[in-house]
């Protein structure tokens, strides 16, 4: 098989802040399972493979490498989808566009929120990680040298990676295209909105943290979905991309901008005009380029 906020919520919220951040901890990662074999046609001089990276249907990614011993730069991409919803076979063209650039790519799928609430699926992209690191030469990868890469929600869970704890080994970056860096901001902005987009996103929240509003014993995990307020000085640098009008607004990133500054963290937000989202947004033109450009700068 070949692949290629009001006021009052945030202040709810931020009770339990440290609390949430210093128990959410990752799970034993299993060591990767093969699904399916390394290609057998090698076209264009890539493998592939997908891999279990867990013992759910969920956890799994697909892989692609250039297996001619060399190690490489890696991409890891993470789809959206309302944190509900989506697969990595979306992410084939874009997963393959890397890979031909040399890059070894891995394409997660990750525990949807009918699955698992928050925060399964940072838990989930975190333990691909250290699968993808402890099985490197496998697929030529250079363990020490990668970014995330996210759309959408995929966006808010590659953030919310790159600002866990104080520094994930390794990481040199994360992207993010029209990413949701407030669950909280999306709460308020779409419980009394004409927009039918800001209403879903709303309801894509309360499902991620497990169906409940932000307040009382629910506010320690509202806490833990808010990206900006894990800032710490060791984060990786970020790359936002949104449009000038969509439903995830680029004030979002402003106040990722504004926090990670605050420790010394570069995030660059970038606009484009319009109201494309996510995939669509990458789409649009020069916006390829500059992503790739950034993550070149990075990892090389």
């Amino acid at each position: 098989m070949r692949t290629a906020v009001s006021v009052s919520a945030l202040a709810l919220a931020a009770v339990a802040l440290t609390p949430v951040a210093a128990s959410a901890s990752m799970e034993p990662t299993p060591a990767p399972t093969v699904d399916n074999p390394v290609d057998a046609e090698g076209i264009g001089g890539l493998s592939v493979e997908t891999v279990q990276y867990g013992s759910h249907k969920r956890q799994s990614m697909d892989v692609w490498w250039t297996p001619d011993g060399q190690q490489r730069p890696g991409i890891f991409l993470i789809h959206g989808g309302w944190w509900s919803s989506g697969d990595k076979k979306y992410m084939r063209e874009i997963t393959r566009s890397y890979a031909e650039l040399g890059y070894t790519v891995f394409n997660l799928n990750y525990r949807l929120s009918g699955d698992a609430a928050w925060p399964a699926q940072r838990t989930d992209a975190l333990a691909a990680i250290a699968a993808a690191r402890k099985h490197a030469d496998r697929y030529a990868f250079d363990a020490n040298n990668y970014v995330l890469m996210g759309f959408s929600a995929g966006g808010h869970i590659a953030a919310a990676v790159g600002t866990y704890g104080d520094g994930i080994g390794g990481l040199k970056g994360v992207v993010g295209l029209s990413p949701i860096i407030s669950p909280l901001r999306a709460y308020s902005d779409g419980e009394k909105s004409d927009n039918a987009s800001k209403r879903k996103l709303r309801t894509a929240a309360i499902k991620l943290a497990g169906g409940c509003a932000p307040k009382g014993k629910c506010s320690r995990i509202w806490a833990s979905m808010e990206v900006a307020w894990h800032a710490s000085r060791n984060d990786a640098p970020m790359l936002t991309i949104h449009s000038e009008n969509e439903f995830v607004p680029p004030v979002q990133s402003q106040l990722l901008k504004q926090m990670l500054g605050q420790v010394g963290v570069q995030v660059s937000v970038f606009t484009q005009p319009g109201t494309n989202h996510s995939s669509p947004l990458y789409r649009e033109p020069g916006v390829a380029e500059r992503v790739q450009a950034w993550i070149a700068a990075r990892i090389g």
